[in-house]
Protein backbone atom coordinates (compact mmCIF):
# COMPACT_ATOMS: atom_id res chain seq x y z
CA UNK A 1 0.00 0.00 0.00
CA UNK A 2 1.21 3.52 -0.63
CA UNK A 3 2.20 5.91 1.85
CA UNK A 4 1.00 9.31 1.12
CA UNK A 5 3.99 11.05 1.63
CA UNK A 6 5.11 9.04 -2.02
CA UNK A 7 2.34 11.87 -3.37
CA UNK A 8 5.11 13.76 -4.89
CA UNK A 9 4.05 17.81 -5.48
CA UNK A 10 4.82 17.59 -9.37
CA UNK A 11 2.53 14.07 -9.34
CA UNK A 12 -0.20 16.34 -7.49
CA UNK A 13 0.12 19.42 -9.89
CA UNK A 14 -0.57 17.25 -13.08
CA UNK A 15 -3.71 15.99 -11.12
CA UNK A 16 -5.11 19.08 -10.42
CA UNK A 17 -4.35 20.68 -13.40
CA UNK A 18 -6.53 17.61 -14.90
CA UNK A 19 -8.91 18.39 -12.51
CA UNK A 20 -9.64 22.29 -13.83
CA UNK A 21 -9.62 21.11 -17.24
CA UNK A 22 -12.25 18.33 -16.82
CA UNK A 23 -14.57 19.95 -13.79
CA UNK A 24 -17.72 20.61 -16.22
CA UNK A 25 -21.20 19.80 -14.89
CA UNK A 26 -21.67 22.28 -11.97
CA UNK A 27 -20.66 21.54 -8.58
CA UNK A 28 -22.07 18.32 -8.30
CA UNK A 29 -20.17 16.80 -11.61
CA UNK A 30 -16.90 18.50 -10.23
CA UNK A 31 -17.29 16.94 -6.61
CA UNK A 32 -18.56 13.66 -8.63
CA UNK A 33 -15.04 14.24 -10.47
CA UNK A 34 -12.95 14.84 -7.61
CA UNK A 35 -14.63 11.84 -6.15
CA UNK A 36 -13.56 9.53 -9.06
CA UNK A 37 -9.93 10.82 -9.09
CA UNK A 38 -8.69 11.24 -5.56
CA UNK A 39 -10.62 8.58 -3.48
CA UNK A 40 -11.48 6.08 -6.53
CA UNK A 41 -8.30 6.21 -8.56
CA UNK A 42 -5.76 7.57 -6.77
CA UNK A 43 -7.17 6.94 -3.39
CA UNK A 44 -5.09 9.70 -1.77
CA UNK A 45 -8.12 10.40 0.33
CA UNK A 46 -10.33 8.12 2.43
CA UNK A 47 -14.60 8.08 1.62
CA UNK A 48 -15.45 9.85 5.06
CA UNK A 49 -12.20 12.23 5.09
CA UNK A 50 -13.84 13.42 1.33
CA UNK A 51 -17.30 13.29 3.01
CA UNK A 52 -16.10 15.08 6.24
CA UNK A 53 -14.48 17.75 3.60
CA UNK A 54 -16.94 18.32 1.61
CA UNK A 55 -19.57 18.87 3.82
CA UNK A 56 -17.78 21.72 5.87
CA UNK A 57 -17.27 23.21 2.00
CA UNK A 58 -20.66 23.13 1.60
CA UNK A 59 -21.61 24.87 4.82
CA UNK A 60 -18.87 27.58 3.80
CA UNK A 61 -20.11 30.87 1.60
CA UNK A 62 -18.30 30.68 -1.58
CA UNK A 63 -17.36 28.09 -4.32
CA UNK A 64 -17.70 24.61 -2.80
CA UNK A 65 -16.07 22.47 -5.81
CA UNK A 66 -12.90 25.02 -5.48
CA UNK A 67 -13.06 24.97 -1.60
CA UNK A 68 -12.74 21.15 -1.39
CA UNK A 69 -9.92 21.26 -4.15
CA UNK A 70 -8.15 23.51 -1.99
CA UNK A 71 -9.10 21.56 1.06
CA UNK A 72 -7.35 18.31 -0.48
CA UNK A 73 -4.33 19.80 -1.61
CA UNK A 74 -3.63 21.82 2.02
CA UNK A 75 -4.31 18.21 3.51
CA UNK A 76 -2.25 16.92 0.76
CA UNK A 77 0.95 19.53 0.45
CA UNK A 78 -0.03 22.30 2.93
CA UNK A 79 -0.33 26.10 2.33
CA UNK A 80 1.01 25.40 -1.26
CA UNK A 81 -0.79 22.57 -2.06
CA UNK A 82 -3.84 24.25 -1.18
CA UNK A 83 -3.04 27.40 -3.63
CA UNK A 84 -2.11 25.50 -6.23
CA UNK A 85 -5.32 22.97 -6.50
CA UNK A 86 -7.49 26.05 -5.75
CA UNK A 87 -6.06 27.84 -8.30
CA UNK A 88 -5.60 25.79 -11.34
CA UNK A 89 -9.56 24.46 -10.36
CA UNK A 90 -10.52 28.38 -11.36
CA UNK A 91 -7.64 29.06 -14.11
CA UNK A 92 -9.18 27.35 -17.23
CA UNK A 93 -12.29 28.24 -16.51
CA UNK A 94 -11.54 32.14 -16.08
CA UNK A 95 -9.81 31.99 -19.39
CA UNK A 96 -12.74 30.45 -21.16
CA UNK A 97 -15.73 33.04 -20.02
CA UNK A 98 -13.65 35.72 -20.43
CA UNK A 99 -13.08 34.89 -24.12
CA UNK A 100 -16.87 34.13 -24.23
CA UNK A 101 -17.39 37.77 -22.84
CA UNK A 102 -15.42 39.66 -24.94
CA UNK A 103 -17.74 38.11 -27.76
CA UNK A 104 -20.43 38.65 -25.94
CA UNK A 105 -20.10 42.29 -25.82
CA UNK A 106 -18.74 42.90 -29.34
CA UNK A 107 -21.28 40.13 -31.28
CA UNK A 108 -23.75 39.64 -29.18
CA UNK A 109 -26.32 41.73 -31.26
CA UNK A 110 -25.50 39.65 -34.39
CA UNK A 111 -27.81 37.23 -34.80
CA UNK A 112 -25.57 34.53 -35.02
CA UNK A 113 -24.52 34.82 -31.28
CA UNK A 114 -28.29 35.52 -30.11
CA UNK A 115 -29.08 31.72 -31.31
CA UNK A 116 -26.34 30.92 -29.78
CA UNK A 117 -27.32 31.64 -26.22
CA UNK A 118 -30.56 31.18 -27.06
CA UNK A 119 -30.06 27.72 -27.54
CA UNK A 120 -27.66 27.44 -24.37
CA UNK A 121 -30.53 28.47 -21.90
CA UNK A 122 -32.55 25.40 -22.10
CA UNK A 123 -29.96 23.27 -21.57
CA UNK A 124 -29.16 24.95 -18.78
CA UNK A 125 -32.44 24.05 -16.67
CA UNK A 126 -31.40 19.95 -17.60
CA UNK A 127 -28.24 20.77 -16.30
CA UNK A 128 -29.34 22.37 -12.91
CA UNK A 129 -31.98 19.55 -12.57
CA UNK A 130 -29.33 16.99 -13.02
CA UNK A 131 -27.29 18.64 -10.31
CA UNK A 132 -30.54 18.76 -7.88
CA UNK A 133 -31.07 15.14 -8.32
CA UNK A 134 -27.44 13.91 -7.59
CA UNK A 135 -27.23 16.34 -4.88
CA UNK A 136 -30.47 14.84 -3.18
CA UNK A 137 -29.72 11.36 -3.82
CA UNK A 138 -26.31 11.86 -1.24
CA UNK A 139 -28.08 14.09 1.23
CA UNK A 140 -31.67 13.05 1.53
CA UNK A 141 -31.20 9.77 2.92
CA UNK A 142 -34.37 9.83 5.59
CA UNK A 143 -37.45 11.73 6.12
CA UNK A 144 -35.95 13.85 7.79
CA UNK A 145 -33.64 15.30 5.51
CA UNK A 146 -36.96 15.40 2.99
CA UNK A 147 -38.64 17.59 5.36
CA UNK A 148 -35.57 20.24 6.01
CA UNK A 149 -35.05 20.27 1.90
CA UNK A 150 -38.63 21.53 1.84
CA UNK A 151 -38.62 23.93 4.68
CA UNK A 152 -35.75 25.67 2.91
CA UNK A 153 -37.39 25.26 -0.77
CA UNK A 154 -40.39 27.51 0.82
CA UNK A 155 -38.05 29.70 3.29
CA UNK A 156 -36.48 30.85 0.16
CA UNK A 157 -39.15 30.92 -2.46
CA UNK A 158 -42.25 32.16 -0.60
CA UNK A 159 -40.84 33.62 2.65
CA UNK A 160 -37.81 35.01 0.57
CA UNK A 161 -35.77 34.50 3.83
CA UNK A 162 -31.72 35.17 3.24
CA UNK A 163 -29.58 32.34 2.57
CA UNK A 164 -27.25 32.74 6.14
CA UNK A 165 -30.61 32.69 7.73
CA UNK A 166 -31.42 29.24 6.19
CA UNK A 167 -28.19 28.06 6.46
CA UNK A 168 -27.84 28.97 9.96
CA UNK A 169 -31.20 27.26 10.86
CA UNK A 170 -30.48 24.32 9.73
CA UNK A 171 -26.87 24.38 10.90
CA UNK A 172 -28.47 24.48 14.48
CA UNK A 173 -31.33 21.66 13.81
CA UNK A 174 -28.77 19.31 12.50
CA UNK A 175 -26.29 19.91 15.79
CA UNK A 176 -29.41 19.45 18.15
CA UNK A 177 -30.51 16.30 16.36
CA UNK A 178 -27.41 14.97 15.51
CA UNK A 179 -26.86 15.22 19.34
CA UNK A 180 -30.32 13.71 20.78
CA UNK A 181 -31.17 11.50 17.56
CA UNK A 182 -27.78 10.39 16.34
CA UNK A 183 -28.98 7.85 14.45
CA UNK A 184 -31.25 9.51 12.29
CA UNK A 185 -29.17 12.81 11.57
CA UNK A 186 -25.83 10.60 10.72
CA UNK A 187 -24.11 11.24 7.09
CA UNK A 188 -24.70 8.20 5.36
CA UNK A 189 -22.51 7.42 2.37
CA UNK A 190 -24.07 7.24 -1.50
CA UNK A 191 -21.23 6.19 -3.14
CA UNK A 192 -22.06 2.57 -2.50
CA UNK A 193 -18.81 0.30 -3.19
CA UNK A 194 -16.81 3.56 -3.53
CA UNK A 195 -16.33 3.51 0.00
CA UNK A 196 -15.00 -0.20 0.24
CA UNK A 197 -12.73 -0.13 -2.37
CA UNK A 198 -10.70 2.68 -0.09
CA UNK A 199 -10.83 0.63 3.04
CA UNK A 200 -7.83 1.66 5.30
CA UNK A 201 -6.74 4.78 2.45
CA UNK A 202 -8.40 7.69 5.60
CA UNK A 203 -6.13 6.29 7.93
CA UNK A 204 -3.33 6.63 5.39
CA UNK A 205 -4.55 9.90 4.80
CA UNK A 206 -4.43 11.09 8.74
CA UNK A 207 -0.91 10.30 8.63
CA UNK A 208 -0.06 13.05 5.42
CA UNK A 209 -2.24 15.69 7.07
CA UNK A 210 -0.44 15.41 10.57
CA UNK A 211 -0.48 19.56 9.74
CA UNK A 212 -4.01 19.13 10.87
CA UNK A 213 -2.56 20.21 14.27
CA UNK A 214 -1.64 23.67 13.25
CA UNK A 215 -1.84 25.73 16.35
CA UNK A 216 -3.37 29.40 16.95
CA UNK A 217 -0.14 31.27 15.54
CA UNK A 218 -0.48 29.55 12.08
CA UNK A 219 -4.14 30.00 12.60
CA UNK A 220 -3.99 33.92 12.77
CA UNK A 221 -1.43 34.06 10.59
CA UNK A 222 -2.89 32.82 7.52
CA UNK A 223 -5.99 35.02 8.51
CA UNK A 224 -4.55 37.79 8.51
CA UNK A 225 -2.35 37.39 5.49
CA UNK A 226 -5.85 36.39 3.27
CA UNK A 227 -7.41 38.63 4.91
CA UNK A 228 -4.93 41.42 3.53
CA UNK A 229 -5.16 39.75 0.03
CA UNK A 230 -8.70 40.05 0.15
CA UNK A 231 -9.61 43.30 1.28
CA UNK A 232 -6.24 45.61 0.61
CA UNK A 233 -7.59 45.99 -2.93
CA UNK A 234 -10.97 46.96 -2.50
CA UNK A 235 -10.01 49.43 0.42
CA UNK A 236 -7.42 50.40 -2.13
CA UNK A 237 -10.05 51.15 -4.44
CA UNK A 238 -12.05 53.00 -2.21
CA UNK A 239 -9.22 55.44 -1.35
CA UNK A 240 -8.03 55.87 -5.06
CA UNK A 241 -11.19 56.28 -6.66
CA UNK A 242 -14.01 56.75 -4.29
CA UNK A 243 -17.31 54.52 -3.83
CA UNK A 244 -19.44 55.66 -6.70
CA UNK A 245 -16.61 54.02 -9.06
CA UNK A 246 -17.98 51.14 -10.79
CA UNK A 247 -14.87 49.12 -9.91
CA UNK A 248 -15.27 49.99 -6.59
CA UNK A 249 -19.07 49.02 -6.31
CA UNK A 250 -17.98 45.83 -8.18
CA UNK A 251 -15.09 44.88 -5.19
CA UNK A 252 -17.65 45.94 -2.62
CA UNK A 253 -20.41 43.81 -3.79
CA UNK A 254 -18.27 40.71 -4.53
CA UNK A 255 -16.72 40.76 -1.30
CA UNK A 256 -19.68 40.97 0.61
CA UNK A 257 -21.54 38.51 -1.23
CA UNK A 258 -18.56 35.96 -0.88
CA UNK A 259 -19.28 35.94 2.98
CA UNK A 260 -22.99 35.79 2.57
CA UNK A 261 -23.27 33.38 -0.29
CA UNK A 262 -24.23 30.51 1.46
CA UNK A 263 -25.08 26.88 -0.91
CA UNK A 264 -22.69 27.27 -3.50
CA UNK A 265 -23.30 28.46 -7.36
CA UNK A 266 -27.04 27.04 -7.69
CA UNK A 267 -28.09 28.38 -4.42
CA UNK A 268 -27.00 32.37 -5.03
CA UNK A 269 -27.02 33.26 -8.34
CA UNK A 270 -30.98 34.45 -8.09
CA UNK A 271 -29.40 36.83 -4.80
CA UNK A 272 -26.44 38.00 -7.11
CA UNK A 273 -28.42 38.37 -10.19
CA UNK A 274 -31.09 40.47 -8.52
CA UNK A 275 -28.80 42.53 -7.24
CA UNK A 276 -26.79 43.38 -10.43
CA UNK A 277 -29.91 43.45 -12.29
CA UNK A 278 -32.24 45.66 -9.96
CA UNK A 279 -29.79 47.69 -7.53
CA UNK A 280 -26.69 48.79 -9.40
CA UNK A 281 -28.35 47.95 -13.31
CA UNK A 282 -24.51 45.92 -14.26
CA UNK A 283 -26.86 43.60 -16.24
CA UNK A 284 -30.15 43.53 -18.27
CA UNK A 285 -32.81 41.41 -17.18
CA UNK A 286 -31.98 37.66 -18.26
CA UNK A 287 -28.52 38.67 -19.08
CA UNK A 288 -27.79 36.14 -15.97
CA UNK A 289 -29.01 33.25 -17.89
CA UNK A 290 -26.60 34.16 -20.63
CA UNK A 291 -24.03 34.32 -18.26
CA UNK A 292 -24.82 31.09 -17.04
CA UNK A 293 -24.59 29.51 -19.55
CA UNK A 294 -21.22 30.42 -20.59
CA UNK A 295 -19.85 29.45 -16.83
CA UNK A 296 -21.64 25.88 -17.79
CA UNK A 297 -19.29 25.44 -21.13
CA UNK A 298 -16.47 26.05 -19.21
CA UNK A 299 -14.86 24.23 -16.90
CA UNK A 300 -14.71 25.04 -12.90
CA UNK A 301 -16.83 26.68 -10.26
CA UNK A 302 -20.18 27.54 -11.83
CA UNK A 303 -20.14 30.76 -9.72
CA UNK A 304 -17.21 32.06 -12.08
CA UNK A 305 -20.45 33.94 -14.02
CA UNK A 306 -19.62 36.52 -11.14
CA UNK A 307 -17.27 37.52 -13.71
CA UNK A 308 -18.91 37.87 -16.57
CA UNK A 309 -21.33 40.34 -14.29
CA UNK A 310 -18.18 42.17 -13.14
CA UNK A 311 -16.99 42.35 -17.05
CA UNK A 312 -20.41 43.50 -18.16
CA UNK A 313 -20.97 46.03 -15.08
CA UNK A 314 -16.96 47.70 -16.22
CA UNK A 315 -17.87 47.30 -19.57
CA UNK A 316 -21.28 49.52 -19.11
CA UNK A 317 -19.21 52.14 -16.97
CA UNK A 318 -15.97 52.41 -18.75
CA UNK A 319 -15.11 56.06 -17.50
CA UNK A 320 -12.33 57.27 -19.97
CA UNK A 321 -10.86 53.72 -19.92
CA UNK A 322 -10.97 52.03 -22.94
CA UNK A 323 -14.53 50.11 -22.44
CA UNK A 324 -12.53 46.37 -23.18
CA UNK A 325 -9.98 47.38 -20.94
CA UNK A 326 -12.01 48.82 -18.04
CA UNK A 327 -14.31 45.30 -18.21
CA UNK A 328 -11.08 42.73 -17.77
CA UNK A 329 -10.36 44.66 -14.74
CA UNK A 330 -13.88 44.02 -13.87
CA UNK A 331 -13.88 40.63 -14.44
CA UNK A 332 -9.94 40.39 -12.95
CA UNK A 333 -11.21 42.20 -9.91
CA UNK A 334 -14.82 40.06 -9.10
CA UNK A 335 -12.77 37.04 -9.71
CA UNK A 336 -10.06 38.00 -6.83
CA UNK A 337 -12.62 39.19 -4.23
CA UNK A 338 -14.61 35.67 -5.41
CA UNK A 339 -12.21 33.20 -4.83
CA UNK A 340 -9.64 34.73 -2.30
CA UNK A 341 -11.48 34.62 0.83
CA UNK A 342 -11.91 30.54 -0.20
CA UNK A 343 -8.10 30.37 0.49
CA UNK A 344 -8.92 32.13 3.74
CA UNK A 345 -11.70 30.12 4.97
CA UNK A 346 -9.93 26.64 4.24
CA UNK A 347 -6.62 27.51 5.60
CA UNK A 348 -8.02 28.91 8.98
CA UNK A 349 -10.54 26.66 9.37
CA UNK A 350 -9.66 23.41 8.21
CA UNK A 351 -7.27 22.94 11.28
CA UNK A 352 -10.30 22.97 13.06
CA UNK A 353 -12.62 21.50 11.27
CA UNK A 354 -9.90 18.49 10.85
CA UNK A 355 -9.59 17.88 15.07
CA UNK A 356 -13.63 17.79 15.19
CA UNK A 357 -13.54 14.64 12.76
CA UNK A 358 -15.61 12.15 14.00
CA UNK A 359 -17.99 14.41 16.24
CA UNK A 360 -21.44 13.03 15.74
CA UNK A 361 -23.14 16.52 16.35
CA UNK A 362 -20.85 18.32 14.03
CA UNK A 363 -21.06 15.93 11.01
CA UNK A 364 -25.15 16.19 11.47
CA UNK A 365 -25.29 19.98 11.52
CA UNK A 366 -22.94 19.65 8.18
CA UNK A 367 -25.40 16.78 6.81
CA UNK A 368 -28.59 19.24 7.40
CA UNK A 369 -26.84 21.81 5.75
CA UNK A 370 -26.58 20.05 2.79
CA UNK A 371 -29.98 18.68 2.55
CA UNK A 372 -31.38 22.44 3.07
CA UNK A 373 -29.44 23.67 0.10
CA UNK A 374 -31.70 20.90 -2.25
CA UNK A 375 -34.17 23.00 -1.34
CA UNK A 376 -32.55 26.13 -2.26
CA UNK A 377 -31.32 24.53 -5.68
CA UNK A 378 -34.99 23.96 -6.46
CA UNK A 379 -35.65 27.02 -5.98
CA UNK A 380 -33.16 27.82 -8.37
CA UNK A 381 -34.28 25.24 -10.71
CA UNK A 382 -37.88 26.45 -10.59
CA UNK A 383 -36.59 30.33 -10.74
CA UNK A 384 -34.49 29.70 -14.18
CA UNK A 385 -37.24 27.89 -15.85
CA UNK A 386 -39.89 30.28 -15.65
CA UNK A 387 -37.94 32.54 -17.06
CA UNK A 388 -36.88 30.66 -19.60
CA UNK A 389 -39.92 29.29 -20.76
CA UNK A 390 -42.45 32.07 -19.80
CA UNK A 391 -41.37 36.01 -21.50
CA UNK A 392 -43.35 37.37 -18.49
CA UNK A 393 -44.28 36.81 -15.12
CA UNK A 394 -46.40 38.35 -12.40
CA UNK A 395 -46.08 38.59 -8.33
CA UNK A 396 -48.69 37.28 -6.36
CA UNK A 397 -48.43 38.67 -2.86
CA UNK A 398 -50.72 36.75 0.21
CA UNK A 399 -49.57 39.55 3.18
CA UNK A 400 -46.01 38.67 3.83
CA UNK A 401 -45.62 35.99 0.94
CA UNK A 402 -44.37 36.93 -2.53
CA UNK A 403 -44.48 33.95 -5.42
CA UNK A 404 -44.01 34.52 -9.06
CA UNK A 405 -46.53 33.36 -11.13
CA UNK A 406 -46.01 33.30 -15.02
CA UNK A 407 -47.84 34.93 -17.68
CA UNK A 408 -49.41 31.89 -19.78
CA UNK A 409 -50.50 33.73 -22.47
CA UNK A 410 -46.09 34.38 -22.97
CA UNK A 411 -45.40 31.10 -22.98
CA UNK A 412 -42.46 30.14 -25.94
CA UNK A 413 -43.26 26.90 -26.65
CA UNK A 414 -39.56 26.21 -28.46
CA UNK A 415 -37.79 26.56 -25.19
CA UNK A 416 -40.27 24.94 -23.20
CA UNK A 417 -40.12 21.99 -25.72
CA UNK A 418 -36.05 22.76 -26.07
CA UNK A 419 -36.46 22.43 -21.88
CA UNK A 420 -38.15 18.56 -21.76
CA UNK A 421 -35.84 17.02 -24.58
CA UNK A 422 -32.60 18.45 -22.65
CA UNK A 423 -33.70 17.08 -19.23
CA UNK A 424 -34.63 13.78 -20.57
CA UNK A 425 -31.67 13.38 -22.78
CA UNK A 426 -29.74 13.91 -19.18
CA UNK A 427 -31.87 12.53 -16.70
CA UNK A 428 -33.60 9.17 -18.36
CA UNK A 429 -31.21 8.50 -21.23
CA UNK A 430 -27.55 9.41 -19.15
CA UNK A 431 -26.17 12.06 -22.25
CA UNK A 432 -23.10 13.77 -20.60
CA UNK A 433 -23.44 17.49 -20.33
CA UNK A 434 -21.31 18.68 -22.98
CA UNK A 435 -23.45 16.58 -25.51
CA UNK A 436 -26.42 18.14 -23.98
CA UNK A 437 -25.30 21.71 -24.44
CA UNK A 438 -23.89 21.34 -28.08
CA UNK A 439 -27.27 19.84 -29.32
CA UNK A 440 -29.37 22.76 -27.50
CA UNK A 441 -27.53 25.25 -29.26
CA UNK A 442 -27.38 23.71 -32.76
CA UNK A 443 -31.72 23.11 -32.25
CA UNK A 444 -32.19 26.20 -30.58
CA UNK A 445 -29.92 27.95 -32.30
CA UNK A 446 -31.20 26.82 -35.70
CA UNK A 447 -34.87 27.41 -34.63
CA UNK A 448 -34.23 31.29 -33.46
CA UNK A 449 -32.87 31.94 -36.34
CA UNK A 450 -35.48 30.97 -38.45
CA UNK A 451 -38.04 32.02 -36.30
CA UNK A 452 -36.58 35.17 -36.20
Amino acid sequence: MTSPTAVSFREALAVWFKVGLLSFGGPAGQIALMHRILVEEKRWIGEERFLHALNYCMLLPGPEAQQLACYVGWLLHRTWGGIVAGALFVAPGFLVVLALSFLYVTAHDTPLVAALFYGLKPAVIAIVLAALLRIGRRALTNRVMLVLAALAFLAIAVLHLPFPLIVGGALVIGFIGGRRWPAVFALKSSHGSAAGGVVGIAGIADHAAHHRTAGWAYVLGQIVLWGTLWLAPVAGLWWFLGGDHVLTKLATFFSQAAVVTFGGAYAVLAYIGQAAVGTYGWLQPGEMLDGLGMAETAPGPLIKVVQFVGFLGAHRQPGDIDPLLMATLGALLVTWVTFIPSYLYIFAGAPFIERLRGNVALSAALAAVTAAVVGVILNLALWFALHVVFRELHVVTWGELHVDVPVWSTIDWAALVLSVAASVAMLRFKFGMLTVLAASVVVGGAWHLISG
